[in-house]
């Protein structure tokens, strides 16, 4: 029996949607993306999908397990973070909750060198969360070999400072300049063409600039005004992951940022993001940006052990 207030669910119509989509749009599931290095560790998406850790610097984030009040601390969170298997921690030093402190370039990076130079010492990959191209290039220059930029403004610049150091793009979504200016989601009842259109564009700058790794984000850890109810909210990040399988015509991997769903997850948040890996990992995502790095890597093994016909390595 259901528990009181919470209506039975069965799986038929998400299979039905999935059944729908491999029918309409099974060309895509069959496209191409890249495969690249960096910083000498191969990523193959399609062989092997990768976890993305996360080390938060701002006090203002609300995944409190994820926060580091020190550098000291910070890197040893990057450093158990790898060894649980992420094979790349993201940091950032300003929340993107839209109601966050905003955080100057000179005060972001007093925050991120000293934890980008002690990751890299580590030898563990370092991806810095920025819009500023002051702070990419610095963080570059420190050893940050990826940039998740949350930002169109100067984002040639960005590019150009990517080239110069080898590094890789995530190349979120954003509808204003940077991601604390979002307002309101416009996509439409289906979302792909609109990403496809937004992305490409900018694929073609990046590329033109030297840009030879890049990951696109659907940007569903972002705020937006008119998905304030949980239930929009969460349909909207459902419907992009089961279809990020059609993003691939962009022949580049997707990385999604996974979401919380805190309406429906209330005290049991911390398995937000392992339910919606599943749903990710239905859509083909390349690259899983999570604050729980376990429990996502289980899901990702487990799902992998599934697969028939292969000989399935474990998430590393």
């Amino acid at each position: 029996m259901p528990r009181a207030g919470f209506a039975a669910v069965t799986p038929e119509p998400l299979l039905i949607e999935l059944a729908a989509l491999v029918a309409a749009h099974g060309d895509a599931l069959r496209a191409p993306v890249r495969a690249f290095d960096i910083a000498g560790r191969p990523f193959d998406c399609d062989v092997a999908p990768q976890i993305m850790g996360v080390v938060n610097l701002s006090r203002d984030s609300w995944y409190r397990e994820s926060v580091a009040p020190t550098a000291q601390a910070a890197v040893r969170r990057g450093q158990v973070l790898a060894a649980q298997g992420a094979a790349i921690v993201d940091v950032g030093a300003e929340s993107t909750l839209h109601d966050a402190a905003r955080v100057s370039p000179a005060d972001q990076l007093a925050s991120l060198v000293p934890v980008v130079r002690g990751l890299r010492a580590e030898g563990v990959i370092t991806s810095v969360e920025t819009y500023s191209p002051e702070v990419a290039r610095v963080v570059l220059d420190a050893g940050a070999r990826v940039l998740n930029l949350t930002g169109v403004e100067r984002e040639d610049e960005v590019y150009s400072a990517a080239a110069e150091h080898d590094a890789a793009i995530i190349m979120c979504f954003v509808q204003g300049a940077n991601v604390r200016e979002v307002s309101d989601l416009v996509l439409g009842d289906d979302p792909v063409p609109a990403l496809v259109e937004h992305f490409g564009s900018r694929i073609d700058r990046a590329v033109a600039q030297g840009v030879e790794r890049i990951f696109i984000d659907p940007g569903l850890g972002f705020y937006y005004g008119n998905l304030r109810d949980g239930a929009a909210r969460v349909r909207h990040q459902t419907k992009v992951l089961l279809n990020t399988f059609r993003l691939r015509v962009l022949g580049w991997p997707v990385c999604h940022a996974l979401p919380h769903a805190f309406d429906y997850f209330e005290d049991e948040v911390r398995s937000a993001e392992p339910f919606f890996a599943v749903l990710a990992s239905l859509g083909r995502t390349g690259l899983y940006r999570t604050h729980e790095v376990p429990r996502v890597r289980a899901v990702l093994d487990t799902l992998g052990s599934l697969r028939p016909g292969d000989v399935h390595q474990p998430t590393t």
